[in-house]
């Protein structure tokens, strides 16, 4: 039962956290208006993955704590992995969700239909999803690289 609550956790969180490691591909700074159109609409189709993923790889988490010797909760690696986490899918769900709408409503209406970059208003807009995307994907490989090492003492 641990070993499959284990793979369980461990694929959710890398399910929960993946796309935002795609994001950068997608929302890359030189493409053309109809490339981000196309990343948007893909994006809108990955970000139910961070929403399941997370939320199953959370409540596995703490019920593989419940389960092992892991010791007190109060380590860094264990606490520090959980708030990074949350702090991924706030991130991820509330900041990027916020602006890639924006940006999907702007580029969606048929009159910039034929646009050839974004306003500058827009581009910031843009550019707060790349920044809100690297800070994620950071924070995820700091997540991993605590749950590998579980450094004693932290």
């Amino acid at each position: 039962m641990y070993q499959t609550l284990m793979v369980i956790h461990i694929m959710s969180a890398i399910i929960g956290i993946g796309p935002t490691f795609f994001a950068h591909v997608l929302f890359k700074k030189e493409q053309s208006m109809q490339e981000l159109r196309n990343a948007l609409t893909m994006f809108k189709k990955l970000e139910v993955f961070p929403k399941i993923g997370g939320t199953l790889a959370v409540i596995t988490g703490l019920i593989l704590y419940y389960m092992g010797n892991f010791g007190t909760f109060a380590q860094l690696w264990l606490l520090g992995t959980l708030i990074l986490y949350i702090i991924i899918q706030i991130l991820t769900i509330g900041f990027v969700g916020r602006y890639t709408k924006k940006l999907n409503t702007y580029l969606s209406d048929p009159n910039r239909a034929k646009l050839d970059a974004l306003p500058e208003e827009y581009q910031k807009v843009f550019n707060r999803t790349n920044l809100t995307f690297w800070i994620v994907s950071t924070l995820g490989v700091i997540i991993f690289i605590l749950m590998i090492l579980k450094p004693a003492g932290l």
